[in-house]
């Protein structure tokens, strides 16, 4: 009975418990450190544990440090937890204790989980500014359809005068918008909360992702972010000595976009029939570039292949990191005319009517 609570308990943490992608990186490479400088790996945990904030986490290291002082390696104990940690996670530091070099592959895990916490930045920076352009406008216009208006629409609508399409439209959607308040909160509210689950559907997902990859510019942002880390994991992976098939599988179920990760698990499939990466990857260039497959194709015949992919994550890497930065640019000058027209028709709705009034008055 104690046995199975206890594996209940530890069910329910690895679903459900999150650890930071800051925080396993300060996990591995406090690790790394402490085992180079000669402390056991018991030792190491217990003294990172005392760093720890996270309770889940905490749970998680408790179990972790019975596990290893009962003989257990830190890869299988670590492996209780993969929906915390990730395969690629547990991998690394499998490879590492078996060829006795566990110090040098955590700090390389540790190099490399920092360089995509630097990509995701990156790219989650460059949408800040869509974003806030985005809110300012619905902003602006909520705020003249929900304040001003109702001040001066009655006065629209006390005079006998055919007001123009603009303002008549305008006039409809104001009230149907006030008039339908808590029923449009509550329709937007179920739309998130629709999302959300949807977003959790794997075939959802994946339909979301290949419209992704469909859309200009953020498309091209998307394929060169899956291919730098497409590329750094498998790299990694390959120069800690892991073979060819296990490593694109383990790279495919790491992958965060799921066109990505099932075209790679198809990869392991054909590969193990006997075609080469690189002829999968010729197959398929709308997800893998031609300069992909032709490095690849360089590596696999010159049996440099793991150097070749970490020269393609650096070139990823770069080319994400200068669209990014230019994003602001090329987005600005259409933003700004989406949000002058949104605001240009409010306020056109408004002074059209105001003055034909006043014109007409004049002529009175």
């Amino acid at each position: 009975m104690a046995n199975f609570i206890a594996s209940l308990n530890q069910s329910f943490t690895n679903a459900f418990t999150r650890v930071s992608l800051a925080e396993r990186i300060m996990f591995v490479k406090h690790m790394s450190m402490m085992i180079h400088s000669g402390m056991t790996e018991v030792e190491s945990l217990r003294l990172i544990r005392s760093q720890i904030r996270n309770k889940g986490f905490l749970t998680i290291l408790d179990d972790i440090i019975v596990s290893v002082e009962n003989g257990q390696a830190l890869s299988t104990a670590l492996a209780r937890y993969n929906r915390v940690f990730g395969d690629l996670f547990v991998n690394i530091i499998k490879i590492g204790e078996l060829s006795g070099t566990l110090s040098e592959n955590l700090d390389y895990l540790a190099l490399e989980m920092r360089k995509n916490q630097s990509l995701r930045s990156k790219v989650r920076g460059a949408l800040i500014y869509p974003a806030v352009i985005f809110a300012a406008t619905i902003g602006v216009v909520g705020g003249l359809i929900f304040f001003i208006l109702p001040k001066i629409l009655p006065i629209f609508k006390s005079l006998k005068v055919t007001l123009p399409f603009t303002t008549r439209a305008l006039m409809a959607v104001s009230d149907a918008l006030r008039s339908h308040t808590i029923l449009i909160g509550i329709l937007l509210i179920a739309f998130i909360a629709l999302m959300f689950v949807l977003r959790r559907i794997p075939a959802t997902r994946y339909i979301l992702h290949r419209v992704l990859l469909s859309l200009p510019i953020f498309g091209n942002i998307s394929i060169g972010f899956n291919m730098a880390n497409m590329t750094r994991i498998l790299g990694m992976l390959l120069k800690s000595g892991e073979k060819i098939v296990q490593a694109i599988s383990i790279t495919a179920d790491a992958s965060s976009n799921m066109v990505y990760r099932k075209a790679l698990q198809e990869a392991v499939v054909e590969i193990q029939k006997g075609k080469t990466l690189y002829a999968y990857f010729e197959e398929h260039e709308r997800l893998f570039p031609p300069t992909v497959g032709r490095m690849i194709e360089v590596g696999e015949k010159t049996g440099n292949l793991d150097n070749n992919l970490a020269y393609l994550a650096e070139f990823y890497e770069n080319e994400v990191d200068e669209v990014t930065k230019n994003l602001s640019g090329i987005l600005e000058p259409l933003l700004l005319v989406v949000m002058g027209v949104a605001v240009g028709f409010v306020a056109l709705a408004i002074i059209t009517p105001i003055y034909g009034i006043t014109q007409g008055l004049k002529t009175k």
